[in-house]
């Protein structure tokens, strides 16, 4: 019976890496994302023209800019965040 609660416990570990791994893969994709927001809401600043297109821009670059800071400061609550996480530094 001793194999038997040594194997659920290694089991459960599993999922508990496992999620744990999921949780910041998710946080790096919604970085990857909210970068890719923000560098396209700049590109659409620097082409505007006109009062509105500019109003516009620079509202959509302000949200953009301000996801991309949340999702940042998220990344940098994780506990165990560290360097090589997809070969990614800090």
């Amino acid at each position: 019976m001793a194999w038997w609660t040594k194997w659920t416990e290694s089991m459960k570990k599993q999922r508990a890496a496992d999620h744990d791994y999921e949780r910041k893969a998710h946080i790096y994709e919604e970085i990857r994302l909210a970068k890719a927001e923000w560098e396209r809401a700049y590109m659409a600043f620097q082409e505007a023209v006109g009062e509105d297109e500019i109003d516009f821009a620079v509202y959509t670059l302000e949200a953009a800019e301000r996801r991309y800071q949340i999702h940042l400061k998220e990344a940098k609550k994780e506990s165990q965040w560290g360097p090589n996480y997809y070969g990614m530094p800090y």
